[in-house]
């Protein structure tokens, strides 16, 4: 399996689906076909498929273990969920669970947290299982970590029949967020939430209103999990694109523009939600011109 290492940190990628997905015009309204394909020379082949020119994603979880805590970032879709409005993702019946067991070695009782960046539907899905009928928490020794200011626009959003592109949500709140609420697991908590000594987060809001990053920091060692912030590697490039799903079109690509200044600045290394494999890199630029510069170190280990 392939395991980052931050000292006594270890951080590992725990995939639910890989490939090629959405069109670029499709997930970016402001994009367009010649802009993304004068790029293709480092997008082809980890970013962007040269058969079908769909943009190669990534859905995953991190699993971060410190000495003290095991934390995941993100849960994706889950399984058994109903999801209409995105097929592939509709009553799922996928390897996930076990994957966690196989690529990071633990099982659900071990997880102490549950960090989702922001409560879209690709990353709150395997909050909950379903048992006997019965949507539970997966991980039952766990707090989930949910942005107080994220929690209560979906508890209003989701309950309106005009709330935006509901494919963003689908009914995730109902069988990914009550559950754990109902079962006294949810620790509500502002942008600035430290988890221990190496974790803590930064409110990023935009993509949705309380959506967040954790930042990670070991000897002098940092990086950055940035959640959908940023959905794939052409948006270094072109932070201006915001996906279809963006709450808040101007504080998403301000946002943004500053997330990518501040991690040119402090060469930390970023880690998205959605980014294939390789995965990790860094932004390199200046102040006004970016770019997303690959760094495999996803060392092999058993």
């Amino acid at each position: 399996m392939r395991r980052l290492k931050f000292g006594d940190i270890t951080i590992d990628r725990v995939v639910e689906s890989e490939g090629p997905a959405f069109f670029a015009e499709y997930l970016f309204p402001d994009s367009n076909h010649s802009t993304l394909m004068s790029h293709k020379s480092w997008l082809i082949p980890f970013f962007l498929d040269r058969n079908s020119g769909r943009l190669v994603m990534s859905i995953h979880t991190y699993v971060i273990k410190t000495p003290r805590h095991v934390i995941l970032v993100d849960t994706c879709v889950g399984n058994d969920k109903v999801r209409p409005s995105t097929p592939q993702w509709n009553l799922q019946d996928n390897k996930w669970l076990q994957n966690l067991k196989a690529t990071a070695g633990i099982s659900p009782e071990q997880v102490d947290f549950v960090l989702c960046t922001h409560l879209h539907v690709d990353h709150v899905g395997w909050n909950t299982r379903l048992l006997n009928g019965r949507w539970v928490p997966t991980f039952p020794n766990a707090k989930y970590l949910f942005h107080k200011v994220e929690y209560d626009y979906w508890s209003v959003t989701v309950s309106q029949s005009n709330s935006q592109d509901k494919g963003s949500n689908d009914e995730c709140f109902v069988d990914s967020i009550l559950p754990i609420v109902d079962g006294g697991q949810a620790l509500f908590v502002n942008g600035s939430h430290q988890i221990d000594d190496h974790l803590w987060l930064e409110a990023t809001p935009g993509h949705t209103p309380g959506h967040v990053c954790l930042h990670l920091k070991a000897g002098h060692q940092k990086a950055i999990f940035f959640g959908d912030l940023m959905h794939h590697p052409i948006q270094c490039v072109y932070p201006e694109w915001n996906s279809r799903f963006c709450v808040d079109d101007v504080q998403s690509r301000l946002t943004r523009k500053q997330f990518l200044a501040a991690a040119v600045d402090s060469n930390m290394l970023v880690l998205g939600a959605h980014f294939a494999f390789p995965t990790s890199g860094r932004i390199v630029g200046n102040k006004s011109h970016f770019s997303f510069q690959i760094e495999d170190k996803w060392d092999a280990s058993d």
